[in-house]
């Protein structure tokens, strides 16, 4: 039986996720480090610098055969479990990181435990026919959720990039907007 490859979550030494993305590419295993864009500024200078958006995390994409030939990787602890298993992580999660990581600069991590509210879909920009739950809305921005990670990517939305498609009354359930949605309004 031929499985499909998978992306699965490896944690890292500290400060080694380029080191383990490097190392993984040379032995011919798809990885996919997620690089954040930011400015240092340092006491001379400013400058745009690439580091790892999730900390001492390497997603790999992999086969079963493969799980014992990424452990032994030079820089790789384990992988990321869930419930005694390896966490399988969706392909559209990672394509949608990478998505974000293309069209945001200084992107900020979330760690979240929070039930969302309302079910929202992404009308314009990267993100665009996603489906998702907000946590919170400020100004401008609004926070999506990547279920299997729980973790929280924020970004800075236009106030007429996202449309309500479902909102939970006083009771807990969830009321869908009619067939005409309603545009999200931010105060």
């Amino acid at each position: 039986m031929i499985t499909q490859p998978r992306w699965y979550a490896v944690y890292t030494k500290p400060r080694w996720e380029k080191k383990v993305a490097e190392l993984l590419s040379r032995k011919g295993i798809e990885n996919y480090c997620p690089l954040n864009k930011v400015m240092k500024q340092w006491h001379d200078r400013k400058k745009v610098i690439e580091e790892p958006l999730f900390t001492s995390y390497v997603f790999v994409r992999i086969g079963p055969s493969e799980l014992t030939d990424v452990r032994k990787t030079d820089g790789i602890l384990n992988f990321v479990y869930w419930i005694g298993k390896p966490a399988v992580i969706r392909e559209d999660e990672i394509t949608t990181i990478q998505r974000f990581l293309g069209s945001y600069r200084e992107v900020k991590l979330e760690k979240t435990r929070i039930m969302p509210e309302d079910s929202v879909q992404v009308i314009e920009g990267p993100l665009m026919n996603r489906e998702g739950k907000v946590l919170e809305v400020y100004h401008k921005s609004v926070k999506v959720i990547l279920p299997s990670l729980g973790y929280a990517l924020v970004a800075q939305l236009d106030k007429s990039s996202v449309e309500v498609i479902g909102v939970k009354d006083k009771t807990g359930r969830t009321n869908f907007a009619a067939p005409v949605y309603n545009h999200f309004k931010i105060a």
